[in-house]
């Protein structure tokens, strides 16, 4: 089985990773790493700047971050278009249960 760098399964394609049941589309395994990097770190200071402005009650600079995040997300895979083109739907959010990975998930120990 593979897991993602927090302990959590990924699926036998690559496409999701599993936290509680529910699955999460994985980021685009074409970017490269400087670009991945580049990303992910715009990801976490969108999120910090969330956290940032929930702190200050700010409710517009709490809206841009959730744009930057948003827009990040996008840019990684994990939201908007699939990354994948073989026509496989997607199951982002979707209980793993509920999808055609139930027989992988059940067997997951």
């Amino acid at each position: 089985m593979t897991t993602a760098r927090a302990g959590h399964p990924i699926t036998p394609d690559g496409r999701y990773f599993v936290v509680r049941g529910r699955l999460w589309r994985m980021s685009n395994p074409t970017l490269s790493c400087e670009v991945r990097d580049a990303l992910v770190s715009d990801l976490m200071n969108a999120r910090r700047a969330i956290r940032d402005a929930k702190k200050a009650q700010d409710p517009h600079g709490e809206n841009a971050a959730r744009e930057a995040v948003d827009r990040a997300k996008h840019a990684l895979g994990e939201r908007g278009p699939l990354w994948w083109d073989d026509g496989a739907p997607d199951y982002d959010r979707y209980m793993a249960k509920n999808t055609p990975y139930a027989n992988w998930f059940a067997g997951l120990t």
